[in-house]
């Protein structure tokens, strides 16, 4: 096996043994080992890509955590006197590839029939168990508010003005 291709934060690298990478920051803590997820394996004429893949185990060491390189950004809008000037720095971990290898076998499944009689003897425990009655709640009259009046309207006044008073 000389390469293979893993996954890394939704994007993908093609490494080799001893090579080292800077990719978006890890969760990991320095010197610490991981296994990315493989997608492929191959080298000397023949590849293994999926679960023929999933069989290979690639194993990385976070050797440092670092900044990227500073990028600005400047934005400008001619005749407004718009101006605006951004700028970040990517986080970035350094890894280095230890190996690239098979890994053991994962030992045989459990027999199903002896996983289920568990989880039955569980359920059955549950089911045992009487649950409190629960008490009907009486249930409230309902009471009709009585209509309310409204007063009536006065009828308006005319104002009359005299005449040469």
């Amino acid at each position: 096996m000389t390469y293979a291709v893993i996954a890394l934060s939704g994007k993908q690298y093609r490494v080799r043994e001893g090579e080292w990478l800077l990719v978006d920051r890890v969760p990991h803590d320095e010197g610490a080992t991981f296994a990315p997820d493989v997608l492929l394996v191959g080298g000397n004429g023949d590849a293994k890509i999926g679960d023929a893949a999933s069989g290979v185990k690639v194993q990385a060491i976070v050797t440092e955590h670092l900044l990227g390189k500073k990028v600005v950004v400047g934005k400008h809008r001619q005749r407004t006197g718009f101006r605006r000037r951004n700028g970040h720095r990517s986080r970035l971990s350094k890894i280095e590839i230890q190996s690239i290898g098979t890994t053991t076998k994962r030992a045989p499944k459990k027999d199903e029939a002896a996983a289920e009689k568990p989880k039955a003897a569980a359920k059955a425990k549950t089911a045992a168990k009487p649950r409190a009655a629960a008490k009907p709640k009486p249930k409230a009259a309902a009471k009709k508010a009585p209509a309310k009046k409204t007063p009536a309207r006065k009828p308006a006044t005319k104002k009359t003005e005299g005449k040469g008073e």
